[in-house]
């Protein structure tokens, strides 16, 4: 992967966790209100935008760090996807698949302790 396309990747997913935030605070406050998911939609973003911030710092490595952020990308995806869709669907089945997303975080997380341990090539 280029430093250009995880940068673009990045930004692409910095605009959506902006735009989802405010699509949740504005747009579907009332259905998270009636659903009692506020604080559900409010997590995912929190965390869908932390993880936006490491996949820059790690777009900006020479090489891309890939596997790291591979695994952020996919705990973006898995955590906060599927704790936005269980906020709108209140389908509570969801909340099975989100810990998923957070072991992705954990081992993205895990990888990069390791590898800074590890003397530079």
């Amino acid at each position: 992967m280029t430093n250009t396309l995880a940068t673009r990747i990045a930004a692409i997913l910095g605009f959506m966790a902006v735009a989802l935030g405010a699509f949740g605070a504005h747009g579907l406050k009332e259905l998270l209100t009636q659903n009692g998911t506020t604080a559900i939609w409010e997590k995912a973003v929190l965390y869908h935008f932390i993880h936006v911030v490491i996949l820059f710092v790690l777009a900006h490595r020479k090489p891309v760090f890939i596997g790291p952020w591979l695994s952020f990308l996919a705990g973006i995806m898995i955590f906060s996807g599927s704790l936005y869709l269980l906020a709108v669907t209140n389908a509570r089945w969801l909340g099975a698949v989100t810990p998923i997303g957070g072991v992705s975080f954990l081992v993205g997380w895990a990888w990069l302790a390791i590898r800074a341990s590890r003397p530079s090539s």
